[in-house]
């Protein structure tokens, strides 16, 4: 297949998706969420034929994309001050393209349970896909903003639009924290771009990951950790890092299920993505001298997360902060500064997005039926649906880190790089793995086989259309624990550049 603008219809497609339901009638509920999801299928096929042709031999830079876009002033340099249509792959991009679409698509099916304004819910849900796109191949930091406030602002209203009872207040408060953070991001590319006249992101590694020398303006030591530490905000807010991190519980209570799927499994790790590309990409130097910063607020992220899910009665609460207390494990392979850390860290962002989005998915499938998600409420669930009780059972098993799935393949390489360097911290964060157990297996436990509150009788399993998500994503988390390689040759250009520029 030429590749030659793969990487814009990839991103792009889903417009057409968009243009197509301005002309369908906003009562035509079956034929809107049957373009809704077909307007999914051309970004996870072209994913799908960039990893196989990737895989099968094809160089990355070959899908790499230039037009002139905007130039400022006359400089002898043509390159200076410049911002240009960049698009390109590495092989984290490559891995969260695929992760993008496939959620996308599997999002999309999860939608048929959305009973209002169809037409909007899925403008807006194919708008949100678009910025998810673009964000993991964006080539200079300009259009990686545009795309990263294109999720801000679909996700706002789809939040706010199609939530449940205090949608409102948590539309506003991701609006709020996000806006902020976006506002330091921009803050750190205006100043990047004013120094170095240059917002290609390949461009900055190079300049800034040496001396500085080559840059138009000097940029002091200070500076640079400066803005790092920036970086560290802006991208902390998204993943979330604790104290950042009340209006995400919000959002993943208040938001439709299917929103919260590619909140959870995408956005959130739009921040761990930043801190890979930018932090360690663009300030190897600096991130090295904060490892051990960043480790401890993976391990504080962890136990936090874990105490307090233990002790939430219902059971979004529990996902919530069990996301918080998995993204802590991120923080920890970063903070690791080695071969194993880094890849470990990578893994958790895959492996994390797969499993909270079946998680939420069954939530969804629940909440549907029942209308309620405390886990007292969903008492005996297991007897009258089984099937959805086995996929929440295995979801909880690769969550807590269950060999042969893929949450125990990232805990087992992250730990294992932070057991190399900081032992004792290590030792202090594998109680979060503990309480990960702890927490699980009470919550599902409960759900399944606790005391049943109220009958249960004509309550339906699984539709057809509802295992198809459900097998999918359970098959990927066992496909990732059994054959790691799937992920593992892809990142492995990527890791090779990160360690060379961190020193490793």
């Amino acid at each position: 297949m030429n590749s030659a603008y793969i990487l814009s219809f990839l991103v792009f497609s889903p417009l057409l998706g968009i243009l197509i339901l301005v002309f369908v009638p906003k009562t035509q509920e079956s034929v809107i969420k049957l373009i809704g999801f077909l307007a999914t299928l051309p970004a996870l096929i072209l994913s799908l034929i960039i990893y196989f042709q990737y895989r099968a031999g094809t160089d990355l830079s070959d899908y790499a994309e230039h037009i002139r876009w905007i130039k400022f002033g006359n400089f002898q340099d043509p390159n200076l001050f410049t911002i240009d249509y960049e698009l390109g792959l590495d092989g984290f991009s490559l891995v969260m393209i695929v992760l993008t679409a496939v959620l996308s698509t599997l999002a999309a099916i999860a939608s048929i349970h959305m009973k209002k304004e169809w037409k909007g819910y899925f403008m807006l849900f194919l708008l949100l896909e678009i910025g998810m796109l673009g964000v993991f191949v964006s080539g200079n930091l300009i259009l990686f903003f545009i795309f990263f406030e294109i999720t801000l602002i679909s996700t706002f209203f789809l939040v706010g639009k199609w939530g449940y009872f205090e949608k409102e207040k948590a539309a506003y408060s991701f609006l709020i924290y996000n806006g902020l953070g976006s506002a330091v991001l921009l803050i750190v590319i205006m100043v990047l771009f004013s120094r170095t006249g240059t917002s290609n992101i390949a461009q900055l590694t190079k300049l800034l990951s040496a001396d500085g020398r080559e840059t138009l303006l000097p940029i002091s030591e200070s500076a640079r950790f400066g803005l790092l530490a920036a970086l560290l905000i802006a991208f902390g807010v998204k993943l979330p890092i604790f104290p950042l991190h009340r209006w995400m519980l919000r959002v993943h209570v208040e938001a439709p299920p299917p929103v919260v799927m590619l909140h959870s499994g995408i956005l959130l790790k739009i921040g761990a993505f930043g801190l890979i590309r930018f932090g360690m990409g663009i300030f190897p130097k600096q991130f090295s001298k904060l490892a051990g910063l960043i480790a401890v607020l993976g391990v504080v992220n962890l136990l936090y997360g874990a105490f307090l899910a233990f002790v939430q009665k219902d059971f979004k609460m529990v996902l919530a902060y069990s996301s918080i207390s998995h993204m802590g494990i991120v923080l920890i392979g970063l903070g690791a500064l080695n071969e194993a850390g880094i890849q470990g860290a990578i893994f958790q962002v895959v492996s994390h997005g797969l499993i909270s989005a079946l998680l939420f998915f069954l939530v969804g499938a629940f909440y549907e039926r029942v209308e309620t998600s405390f886990i007292s409420n969903l008492g005996g669930m297991a007897k009258a649906m089984p099937l959805a009780a086995g996929f929440l059972l295995a979801g909880a098993m690769a969550s807590l880190g269950l060999p042969g799935m893929s949450g125990f393949v990232s805990e087992f390489m992250a730990f294992l790089g932070l057991f190399e360097e900081r032992p004792l911290l290590a030792a202090v964060g594998a109680i979060g793995i503990i309480m990960t157990a702890v927490y699980l297996l009470r919550a599902v436990l409960g759900i399944t086989y606790g005391r049943a509150q109220r009958d249960f009788a004509g309550v339906m399993d699984l539709r057809a259309v509802e295992i198809v998500p459900a097998l999918a994503l359970m098959g990927l988390i066992v496909l990732i624990g059994v054959y790691p390689a799937v992920l593992a040759a892809p990142l492995k250009t990527t890791l090779e550049t990160i360690l060379l520029g961190i020193g490793g």
